[in-house]
């Protein structure tokens, strides 16, 4: 077992050691991983890294030892709030992640629920394509998550089926926006208008859209509604560490009504140091995250998100247009954003073949599982290593093609 070492090591023998220890990873610098990283250029990651260093230390926990941190993150919760049409009275946590978002989403509403409506055994309804995070807050929070099969036809969540397990004991319905399987949004505007019929919480998993979908929508893409503009759409997650381009961890919880915020705060009084209350999961939080979310936000801009939207956007089109191009292959459709599959057209062309093709080229393959296809989500960088990537892949489909192997079968485990 690895143990603390006797005596210290100097500094730049563990940088070359970490530096080394990368040797195996694929690299995101050169936009070889099609996930887990989100990178315009090595201009804002100087941004990035120097906004977040300039708060290493400070504890966001203690906002009145550091008002600082108070004023910064208020500001990255406004523009939030503004961005996602958020009417007067709206609120906004920051969290650490999509995941916090979620679990903070599930919590208040079963709060609210219990408080308001006497609900103690609650269920929430989910597109069988939503995170697994919703039932993994659910295991934790002991509220039933029933997840209910997208309509195969176009992906996405199925509103009648979701009406007809609505129950008593429902307390929320959820879209997303986009799905992270399959890059559809589901039909936000009809799962708010039943949510709002039944007098349920609505909330729209924007993790992945909500910092670049505004955007591509202003330069003219059909984006369909899915933000606080919908009518009974009462909260929202999302991630400003994905599309809102700061490091990671960023993310936001909106909700439409502030006054629902009572019944996310967990207070306490029962020990001898005095009073605790917290609206978030954490205790301790690293005040670099808001820092650097806050600095990224007013660097990029409305035009640099722009930039960013059409980076993505583009490049996301040109792969598309490639795959397309190269026989054997075919993309699933339909793909709004920046999600996109696809998967082999012709029965001697194995896909786990292709996998392994592609990955001896050197490029990190994530998995879609049902149907079974190669994921990509694409991110601003993309856009310096599609050309090779088309040209990699031409040459797997060929390599599999002639000779006519079937690989091992790989799990699609995210």
């Amino acid at each position: 077992m690895t143990r603390i070492p006797a005596k210290g090591r100097p500094w730049p023998e563990l940088r070359a050691e970490l530096e080394a220890a990368k040797g195996g990873d694929f690299s995101w610098r050169d936009a070889r991983i099609p996930v887990f990283v989100f990178h315009l250029d090595d201009a804002l990651t100087r941004v990035q890294q120097e906004a977040y260093c300039a708060y290493w230390t400070e504890n966001n926990l203690g906002q009145r030892a550091f008002p600082s941190l108070a004023r910064l993150e208020g500001e990255v919760r406004a523009m939030g709030l503004r961005l996602l049409n958020a009417p007067e009275g709206g609120a906004a946590t920051f969290t650490s992640g999509g995941s916090e978002s979620i679990y903070l989403a599930m919590r208040t509403a079963r709060d609210w629920a219990r408080a308001t409506k006497g609900i103690s055994t609650p269920n929430v309804i989910v597109p069988r394509s939503a995170h697994p995070q919703f039932s993994r807050a659910g295991h934790d929070l002991c509220i039933d998550v029933i997840r209910v099969p997208t309509t195969r036809a176009d992906l996405r969540a199925d509103v009648a089926g979701m009406e007809a397990r609505i129950d008593a004991d429902t307390i929320m319905l959820v879209g997303s926006a986009p799905s992270f399987p399959f890059g559809v949004f589901d039909p936000i505007a009809e799962i708010a208008a039943l949510a709002q019929s039944r007098g349920l919480w609505m909330h729209v998993d924007a993790c992945v859209g909500a910092f670049l979908a505004p955007f591509a929508a202003r330069l003219g893409h059909p984006i369909p509604a899915f933000d606080f503009a919908v009518p009974g759409v009462t909260s929202i997650s999302a991630d400003i560490h994905k599309y809102g381009m700061a490091p990671k961890g960023a993310s936001l919880l909106l909700l439409r009504d502030g006054a629902l915020q009572e019944h996310q705060w967990f207070r306490f009084d029962d020990w001898e140091r005095g009073h605790y209350q917290a609206l978030v999961a954490q205790g301790t939080r690293p005040g670099g995250a808001v820092a650097a979310a806050w600095a990224v936000m007013n660097h990029l801009g409305e035009d640099g998100y722009l930039h960013c939207a059409r980076l993505v956007m583009d490049t996301k089109a040109r792969l598309v247009a490639g795959i397309r191009a190269i026989e054997g292959l075919s993309v699933l459709e339909p793909s709004e954003l920046s999600i996109f599959a696809y998967r082999p057209a012709e029965p001697g062309l194995d896909l786990e073949s292709l996998v392994a093709a592609m990955t001896r080229r050197g490029w990190f393959i994530s998995l879609l599982a049902e149907p079974a296809a190669i994921h990509l989500v694409i991110n601003p960088s993309h856009h310096v290593s599609a050309d090779r990537y088309l040209a990699d892949l031409r040459a797997a489909v060929a390599e599999v093609r002639a000779r006519g192997a079937r690989g091992q079968a790989q799990a699609a485990t995210y």
